[in-house]
C-alpha cells in the first residue's frame, strides 16, 4: 500500500469514526445505524481537487450504486479543494443540477457535511451547525426510494431537525468539537 493509499484509508476510517461516533451514537440520524450494522455504507475518498474531476467521480458513484444494490448509501468524501465553505456551497450547487442532468432526479438526493458548515442565517459558532459538521467535505448520496421507505415509517420525521437542535444546544460546541477531534485521532484545546 502506498503512502497515498494509506492516507486515503485514513480519511475514510476518520469519516466512520464520525458516522459511528457522531451520527449513529446520538441519533442524529436515526436511519444511520442499521445502515452502519449492516456494512452497507460505502466510504469512497475522491483524491481529486478540480471541479470537473469531482463531479466526474460523483456520477461514477451514482453508477457503482446503479450497479450494486448491496450498498445503500455513499459518503463521498472530498479532502482536498473545497476546504473553503462557500467554494464547498457552490459544489453543492453544480452537483445537484448535475444530478438532473444526468437523469438521476429521483433516484439520488444528496446531503451535504462539511467542517465548517453553517446553517443560512446562523452564526459560526452556533452548536447546532455541528449536526453537519464532518471531518472532511463530504456528499452522502442517498436512494430517494429508501429514503422515502425510511421516512414513512418513522414516526414524526419532521421532528428530527428540531431534536438536533435540541440536543446541539444542549451539548455545546465544545462537545462536538471533542467527539470530532476524536474522530480524527487528535485532541481538541
Amino acid at each position: 500500500m502506498t503512502q497515498q493509499d494509506t492516507e486515503l484509508q485514513l480519511i475514510a476510517t476518520h469519516t466512520q469514526n464520525w458516522v459511528e461516533r457522531m451520527i449513529m451514537k446520538y441519533n442524529i440520524c436515526p436511519f444511520a445505524r442499521r445502515e452502519v450494522e449492516r456494512r452497507s455504507i460505502r466510504y469512497a475518498v475522491i483524491d481529486e481537487s478540480k471541479m470537473h474531476n469531482v463531479l466526474e467521480a460523483l456520477i461514477k458513484e451514482c453508477q457503482y450504486l446503479d450497479e450494486h444494490p448491496e450498498t445503500e448509501t455513499t459518503l463521498f468524501i472530498i479532502p482536498r479543494g473545497f476546504e473553503g465553505f462557500y467554494p464547498y456551497l457552490d459544489l453543492v450547487d453544480i452537483a445537484n443540477d448535475l444530478l438532473i442532468d444526468q437523469d438521476y432526479e429521483g433516484v439520488y438526493q444528496l446531503a451535504s457535511f462539511h467542517p465548517d458548515y453553517c446553517f443560512e442565517g446562523e452564526p459560526m459558532d452556533e452548536p447546532s451547525n455541528y449536526t453537519n459538521r464532518s471531518p472532511y467535505p463530504t456528499l452522502h448520496i442517498i436512494r430517494e426510494v429508501s429514503m422515502e421507505l425510511a421516512l414513512a415509517n418513522y414516526n414524526d420525521p419532521e421532528s428530527i431537525p428540531e431534536r438536533n437542535i435540541a440536543f446541539a444546544q444542549k451539548k455545546g460546541s465544545d462537545f462536538f468539537e471533542k467527539v470530532l477531534a476524536g474522530c480524527m485521532g487528535k485532541t481538541s484545546h
